[in-house]
């Protein structure tokens, strides 16, 4: 099976699974980039944006909401602001990012709200040519046999909350979906019953510290959430303390705080009762215990598990259909992909944004999804044999687990740090050093046979590069100002 011929594939009708920054790009690139007879975009709430769209109730807590359909909150908050700067939230031949407001008082990075803005903009000729339908849950994605394409089980949502379920088949699909649905939690003894009586919630569904005055709260992990939550926690709660197993990666700049301990990795939790309210204690690995805490926020991440895709069984003769990604999965990610995008077994099925991580994800996106039109039109190859098409995966999972393996064997200091000195953020699914590579190789797949787009396409090197690290520095010079800001405003 691994070394038949599977010629490349040339759809006409392609379906866009995904209303954020990676399913907005995707549409407009298969669409103006293309020869495709029909590309449609399909997006489960109610506008456009992802990550990026706050709807009603986060904006008005209180609000009477505006419709009885399900809704799918976003994991960002009001208040967000970004670390992306606008260079690297550009799209290709659309005008740049604005520059944000707050730029004039030393803040380059754009707020939620401005970055929704920018892609409200993009979307909207995408949208006034009927390209769009929101309100439109994807429920499954199924293989058919020969290739022949992809029957879509969706669900239309109206605001009465009532549905009509319905199927389409098409040639081929692009899941450009993040993976917010599937926050990972760690398997520490204990966090069952935490989560069972509500002392834990995860950043997925962190709205802001309002209700934590004067609780006493652990906050685990520090990458760009767990960072901003105890940020935010530190001049409302009594006390807050942040578990850390690892320095902090460059890429998540914090700054110091007395209002904010940080702590040891957890190694249990209890739960105990205070004046019959229940209570938290956490058992830390270096011994000592966190006594009465009133709760636990975990900004621990997420998983890639697009399980709605389902796929033939290549092992069943009998090929029956299976998810794409279960649990089991190991190492986590979505698997069988071809320089992260095409499925190996049926390279009509697409993922962009979906299985990878990056500094810079919008243009990431938009040379992947680039890269993926002129691929589908036949004017880039890629290897037409499963064997060829796993090299890939194969290649990184290798360098992966070799780069993890040189981590864990540095001195650190005794062998239970060694153990842990390998970041979760050495995975298959970030890129991380590697991006330079992959996305320049992509450009100048693209280049090679549309030169027109050279001027117009972002660009990895050396230099950009560079620019792209300093931008962990202005973070962190960012935070400062607002710190100093504050101090002002508060007269200290």
């Amino acid at each position: 099976m691994q070394g038949v011929d599977i010629p490349n594939v040339r759809p006409k009708r392609v379906l866009v699974i995904g209303g954020g920054p990676s399913g907005l790009v995707t549409l407009r690139n298969l669409v103006e980039r293309g020869n495709f007879h029909d590309v449609q975009l399909v997006e489960r709430r109610a506008d456009v944006g992802g990550v990026w769209y706050l709807d009603d109730d986060h904006n008005a807590p209180n609000a009477k909401p505006t419709s009885a359909a399900p809704r799918w909150p976003s994991p960002a908050y009001p208040g967000l602001i970004g670390n992306v700067l606008p260079e690297f939230l550009s799209f290709s031949a659309f005008p740049p990012f604005p520059e944000p407001i707050s730029t004039i008082s030393g803040q380059p990075f754009p707020s939620l709200s401005e970055t929704h803005t920018y892609l409200r903009a993009f979307a909207s000729p995408l949208s006034s040519q009927g390209k769009i339908r929101l309100n439109t849950e994807v429920c499954t994605v199924e293989e058919l046999r020969e290739q022949t394409g992809w029957q879509v089980r969706m669900r239309r949502w109206n605001l009465d909350g009532s549905a009509e379920d319905f199927s389409e088949t098409w040639d081929a699909v692009v899941v450009a979906i993040a993976c917010y649905d599937h926050p990972v939690f760690p398997n520490t003894p204990g966090i069952a019953q935490l989560r069972k009586l509500g002392l834990a919630r995860h950043a997925q569904t962190w709205r802001g510290p309002d209700g934590c005055q004067g609780k006493r709260i652990l906050v685990i992990g520090n990458a760009n959430s767990g960072n901003d939550i105890a940020a935010q926690l530190a001049p409302v709660a009594s006390a807050v303390f942040q578990s850390i197993r690892r320095p902090n990666f460059p890429g998540f700049p914090s700054l110091p705080d007395p209002r904010i301990a940080r702590v040891a990795p957890v190694q249990q939790y209890i739960i105990n009762q205070l004046d019959e309210v229940d209570v938290v204690d956490a058992h830390l690995t270096d011994g000592t215990v966190i006594s009465n805490l009133d709760g636990v926020v975990f900004g621990t991440g997420y998983c890639p598990f697009p399980d709605f895709v389902r796929v033939f069984n290549r092992a069943d003769t009998q090929q029956t259909l299976v998810p794409i990604v279960t649990a089991d999965t190991i190492p986590s990610r979505v698997p069988d992909l071809h320089r992260y995008m095409l499925y190996a077994h049926n390279p009509t099925l697409a993922f962009v944004g979906t299985a990878v991580a990056s500094y810079t994800p919008f243009t990431i996106a938009d040379i992947c999804s680039t890269w993926l039109a002129l691929a589908w039109t036949g004017a880039i190859a890629y290897p037409t044999t499963p064997d060829g098409l796993l090299a890939f995966e194969a290649e990184r999972l290798a360098a992966v687990a070799a780069a993890r393996k040189e981590m864990e064997a540095a001195p650190s200091g005794t062998s239970d740090q060694r153990q842990t000195e390998a970041s979760a953020l050495v995975a298959y699914g970030v890129l991380g050093p590697f991006e330079e590579a992959y996305a320049s190789s992509l450009r100048e797949e693209v280049v090679k046979v549309r030169p027109e787009l050279g001027p117009v396409l972002p660009v990895w090197n050396q230099e950009q590069t560079a620019v792209r690290e300093a931008m962990f520095g202005r973070k962190r010079a960012a935070l400062e100002l607002a710190r100093e800001c504050e101090r002002k405003q508060l007269g200290l």
